[in-house]
């Protein structure tokens, strides 16, 4: 992609510039424990430090028996209802279900039928983007990230709110739910003008369906043709869930209640939690786990071949093999141990998906590896906790068999997640406290100031 300047010029002073600030910003690694700092606000033991207070989601991956902390299978509830229940409740009744859940989070109770489709009939209205804003903000200024793109558009609807900066609960509400609805367009039109001038391919622009699910409406959105089968829908509409929340300690959603805390406006406390998931730490996992099985199918060429399959895996770990990072993509988590909730329930859906696109084979090598990787993992490295597949390790399958473009994996995580994130900013504005600041202790040695004309 062209930019608009060059800085070739300044470059050799840029590198300069940077082996100063590296070597005056280096802190000694063993200070950490010194000072008893808890580095990524975790213990020694990975556990999160204490920070808040939620009655949104709970994480639970542990149980105490006699007194002592051990590890459990995962388990994922939103206000105190486990996802796996909540999943198998409108599926047996061959509903959708990410509707239902965003209400669930944000209002704390399961919705009746009626409250159900005044919260969707709400969401229906508020999914109507600014006169022009398409043409004007997201096809005028398209970006090669689709992250970007959507923490831009969000950024400019400031500018299209008259109440932008009002922080009472009703406007917050008012804008969170505008969010809501306005995701999946915001995220498949700034992909849209991605494809059509940088990728030079054609141009398709559909309108929102307002009686579709969000899950149909970013297929349809998305397809040229609008088509998709009923399976397609109910997995994303199932990815769509499991992404919803998972507790006020991940990056984004922690980034929602520092930013939220400051008392600054909804458009910027969500264009902050966006930046934050676009990191490759966070929301680009899956994106990693793709490129890593992509560089598998190149190297192993018997997908039935547990030592082919065994020796990659061990490449991997030596830093031999795909980005040489030393990770098998997409195996542990920083809570879970024994098993990932999500990735439990995602599992099955993702083999059906499979077994309708005729790719079952490659669900299979997902399966070998899921088995493989850990008891790999296990007797390479000393770790503390189980190591078990996580979501990121089936959600990216997903999308592949979906058609969803590899540009739009984080933004369809953003696009759940913004409904976890309006429910957190909520919580934080009615427990109104302190604006949150952590405390960094210094270890600069006291210097004296030195004229210019003295300095060496």
């Amino acid at each position: 992609m062209n930019c608009s300047y060059n800085t070739d010029h300044v470059q050799p002073e840029i590198e300069r510039l940077t082996d100063i600030c590296v070597g005056n910003g280096q802190i000694d690694p063993s200070l950490y424990g010194k000072y008893e700092v808890k580095r990524g606000l975790r213990d020694l033991n990975g556990k999160g430090v204490l920070t808040g207070l939620t009655d949104i989601s709970e994480v639970r991956a542990s149980k105490t028996v006699d007194g002592v902390s051990v590890p459990c299978e995962g388990r994922l509830f939103y206000r105190g209802i486990d996802v796996k229940d909540i999943i198998k409740g409108f599926i047996a009744e061959k509903r959708y279900g990410f509707e239902e859940v965003s209400y669930l989070l944000i209002f704390g109770a399961l919705p009746t039928k009626e409250e159900l489709k005044s919260f969707k009939d709400v969401l229906n209205e508020l999914m109507t983007l600014p006169t022009n804003f398409i043409r004007d903000v997201i096809m005028k200024g398209p970006s090669d990230d689709m992250m970007n793109s959507l923490a831009r558009s969000v950024l400019t609807l400031h500018s299209y709110d008259d109440n932008a900066n009002d922080t009472s609960l009703p406007n917050v509400l008012r804008q969170c739910l505008k969010l809501i609805a306005l995701f999946p367009m915001l995220s498949v039109y700034g992909y849209q003008a991605y494809n059509f001038y940088i990728e030079k391919q054609s141009l398709f622009i559909h309108q929102p369906n307002t009686s579709l699910s969000t899950a149909e409406n970013i297929l349809h959105l998305l397809r040229p043709d609008s088509k998709y089968t009923e399976l397609e829908a109910h997995v994303l509409d199932i990815a769509l869930v499991l992404h919803a929340e998972h507790g006020g300690g991940n990056n984004s959603t922690f980034t929602t209640h520092v930013v939220t805390s400051s008392g600054t406006d909804t458009y910027s406390a969500i264009a902050a939690a966006l930046c934050s998931l676009k990191g490759p730490k966070h929301g680009g996992a899956n994106l990693k786990v793709m490129k890593m099985f992509e560089d598998l199918k190149k190297c192993v060429k018997d997908w039935k071949d547990d030592d082919e399959i065994s020796a990659y895996l061990e490449a991997l770990l030596d830093k031999r093999a795909f980005d040489n990072a030393g990770l098998i993509y997409g195996m542990g988590h920083a809570v879970y141990s024994i098993s990932d909730p999500r990735a439990e329930v995602f599992r099955g859906y993702v083999e059906q998906l499979s077994k309708e696109k005729g790719l079952e084979e490659e669900y299979r090598l997902y399966a070998k590896i899921a088995e493989l990787a850990p008891k790999i993992i296990y007797a390479r490295k000393k770790i503390y906790k189980g190591v078990s597949p996580n979501v990121d390790f089936y959600s990216g399958f997903a999308y592949s068999m979906l058609g969803l473009p590899l540009e739009l994996y984080t933004p369809i995580f953003a696009v759940a997640r913004i409904s976890g994130w309006s429910a957190h900013r909520m919580e934080e504005l009615i427990n109104a406290g302190k604006i949150i600041r952590p405390a960094y202790k210094s270890i600069s040695d006291e210097k004296e100031y030195i004229c210019l004309g003295d300095r060496k």
